[in-house]
């Protein structure tokens, strides 16, 4: 069976990496010992690798299910980069070409074959009766949220994949998705047929992406200054309708930039090409619906706008997602809009089907809680997939803000008024029009006579909208989980209405600079001019292999070579995304540009600050056959800095679960002890407990522990008993 520490060799010398990042070496243990598996990680995360490197050491064919072929074709072009046989089958082939690949596959020439649902299952059973006369070993389902009704992107192809178990009873499926939530984590595995497939989450933080949510009052002026302040840049604006994407990508044309018009309802050819000039860098913003996006590889996109709020947190998150997949600083900005969701609140109805209905509009209300906080935006978003996060993350526009406070008592009072005068019979768009003395159809004739109409017209519409956002948030008023949420008092409000409680109220907000973002590591210095040039060569490399530019080199490999500024070849297998074949490859036109820069500049090289991760030896080692890597020491040495395990989760960006897993390994080989972290009672308890039913099930212990015993606690016990043993 091939090991772990061959996987880290085929990782350095393949794709140029010196480390696995998440839990990419856990997944590919998994998948090297031949077990299914389900693989949740962030968009950038880097799923793709966790498939690739056992293809790389698997005898035989890894096949990809892949929904989108620019995906694929990505995919392909990155690895043929790397020196590695990988090839395509979809549409975009003539016969002549399909014929030809399908040779190959026959003929073992190939390690990697993407195909999409409906051609793996194109006439039955017939092509995957041709793979089962060819050497099959691995079956990667990306893209697996496709295959549930609950999710967000539901393909009903991906449900015929459950006869890839039937067919290939022995060949592990790893099942790769960014987002899931635990119903659409169960449908998966339900129907795909997996066998106690192993569950891995990474954690969902993007470090380097900055959240920000404005008002979508004057939407095009805002946009016009933002895009002016980052003309250089790569980006896509996300907008819910056709009409509205060709709209503003005219308007932003017409007013000199470099935008282009992205959606279902273009002819193919359109589409195509809108998106190959994206990706090549020939134009900078791609103004689309949701049916952009969904694989696209570009590292380099570097802020993702919506200017439409979107249906679900599932849906935004992997939207954002596509900024900033190289991993340098990028931002994600939301134009937000009540009205907008009001509109929404129509599509989500599904006639004769209450229960997808109801799930529907509660996404919907969980998106408009994100886009209305007062609170770390963050922290919302990774609390909204089981993880836990820091109360402020200093990366969102909620904790870089400065609000000005001012007594809100007067404001308060009417706006509590307002709600009870109405009933508490409704939402906030119509009482913030009813207190502005709104002459609308909508404001019922009865309710234009009563003393609290028109008392806040001096107020306008979007800070009467700040206001009761705060309110609801400070406990003064709550609001309904309905189809169309209304507004309620709480004990607070009478208080507040007998003048007995003043209530500040957040006037203004000034939003600074993120000067370092939470879990990202410090940026690098380098030379930016350099930097263009290296730019400038790639697009030049790029254009005459005709691929994308960042299949050449990412933006991050760019910046590591204009700060540690290599001399030699050698030098450059030291620069991240730099393997075997890429520095044999364009290592030498990339140094060349280099010298001669540093001779420019009289600069000497700084590579030797560049230093892959090693790991330090532990006092007493972990058991040699554990296989494990330097993240564990990574993870030990911040635990006896004093930190938690939910701090060092928050700082490494893993998830808890992780750490404890990490830390119970150290327990187990002598380093650390379970009474570092369970107390000496519950220690006695488990003890007991383990003697009676063994160690050999957690869920048995759980069972019949205390509510006050948690997994980790067990976790702990048991990693020192079986290191004793």
């Amino acid at each position: 069976m091939p090991t772990i520490q061959q996987a880290q060799q085929i990782l350095k010398h393949k794709f140029g990496y010196d480390n696995f990042r998440l839990e990419q070496e856990h997944v590919i243990e998994c998948i090297l010992q031949r077990k299914d598996c389900i693989v949740l990680m962030p968009t950038g995360g880097g799923k793709s690798l966790c498939y690739q490197v056992p293809a790389l050491l698997f005898e035989g064919l890894t096949v990809v299910v892949s929904p989108l072929i620019s995906l694929m074709k990505d995919q392909v072009d990155a690895l043929r980069a790397n020196g590695i046989n990988a090839a395509f089958l979809n549409s975009s082939l003539t016969s002549e070409e399909q014929t030809q690949i399908t040779r190959q596959v026959y003929e073992g020439k190939l390690k990697l074959l993407y195909v999409a649902p409906e051609r793996l299952l194109q006439g039955g059973d017939v092509f995957l009766n041709f793979l089962k006369d060819c050497r099959v070993a691995l079956f990667a389902i990306d893209e697996a949220h496709c295959i549930s009704s609950w999710g967000h992107d539901f393909r009903p192809e991906y449900l015929q994949l459950a006869r890839l178990k039937h067919l290939f009873p022995d060949v592990p499926v790893v099942a790769l998705t960014a987002t899931a939530d635990k119903l659409v984590r169960k449908d998966v595995v339900d129907k795909l047929e997996l066998k106690s497939p192993q569950v891995f989450i990474s954690s969902f933080n993007r470090a380097n992406i900055t959240y920000y949510v404005e008002a979508k009052k004057n939407l095009f002026d805002k946009l016009l200054v933002y895009l002016a302040e980052h003309k250089d840049e790569s980006g896509i604006i996300y907008c819910l309708s056709r009409a509205g994407c060709e709209t503003l990508a005219g308007d932003l044309r017409n007013a000199g930039f470099n935008a282009i018009a992205y959606h279902a309802g273009l002819e193919k050819t359109e589409r195509d090409r809108a998106q190959e000039k994206f990706i090549r860098d020939e134009i900078k913003i791609v103004v689309a619906t949701i049916a952009f996006g969904m694989g696209i590889d570009k590292p380099n996109v570097r802020f993702v706008i919506h200017a439409d709020i979107p249906k679900n947190i599932e849906g935004y998150y992997q939207e954002t997602g596509r900024a900033g997949r190289d991993g340098l600083h990028s931002e994600a900005i939301l134009y937000y809009s009540s009205g907008d969701v009001m509109k929404l609140k129509k599509f989500v109805f599904i006639n004769n089907n209450a229960e997808q209905t109801q799930i529907l509009s509660r996404k919907l209300d969980q998106m408009a809680k994100y886009a209305t906080l007062t609170t770390c935006r963050r922290k919302y978003l990774l609390n909204y997939f089981d993880e836990s996060a820091p109360d402020n993350c200093g990366s969102c526009d909620v904790c870089l803000s400065k609000f000005d406070l001012v007594d809100g008592t007067v404001i308060a009072q009417k706006a509590l008024s307002a709600v009870f005068r109405l009933k508490e019979n409704f939402g906030i768009n119509y009482t913030i029009d009813f207190l502005r003395g709104s002459k609308a159809e909508k404001i019922r004739e009865e309710h234009k006579l009563l003393k609290t109409y028109g008392v806040g017209a001096d107020i306008s519409k979007e800070d009467w909208a700040t206001y009761f956002r705060d309110l609801i948030a400070k406990g003064f008023l709550q609001q309904t989980e309905d189809e169309f949420p209304k507004l309620r008092l709480t004990p607070k409000s009478s208080d507040v209405l007998q003048g007995k409680t003043t209530v500040q109220l957040a006037k203004s907000k000034v939003v600074e600079e993120p000067t370092r973002v939470y879990g990202e590591p410090a940026e690098v210095n380098y030379e930016k001019e350099l930097f263009s040039r290296l730019k400038e060569l790639r697009k030049m490399i790029a254009d005459r292999e005709n691929v994308p530019p960042y299949i050449i080199l990412s933006d991050a490999g760019l910046i590591e070579l204009s700060a540690y500024l290599p001399q030699s070849l050698s030098d450059m297998k030291k620069i991240s995304g730099f393997g075997d074949v890429k520095v044999q490859r364009y290592g030498k036109e990339f140094l060349e540009q280099v010298l001669e820069y540093c001779k420019m500049k009289n600069l000497a090289s700084r590579i030797s600050l560049k230093q892959p991760k090693r790991e330090k030896k532990a006092k007493r080692p972990i058991k040699a056959d554990a296989g494990y890597s330097s993240t564990y020491q990574a993870t030990l040495d911040m635990h006896r800095q004093g930190l938690s395990t939910a701090e060092i989760a928050a700082q490494r960006g893993m998830s808890p679960q992780t750490i404890a897993n990490h830390l119970a390994q150290f327990v187990e080989s002598g380093d650390l002890k379970a009474s570092d972290f369970v107390s000496g009672e519950k220690i006695n308890q488990l003890k007991n407990l383990i003697d009676k039913y063994g160690y050999m099930s957690l869920k048995t212990i759980k069972e019949n522990a205390g509510d006050d015993i948690s997994y980790d606690d067990i976790k702990f016990v048991v990693s020192e008993i079986k290191g004793v043993s």
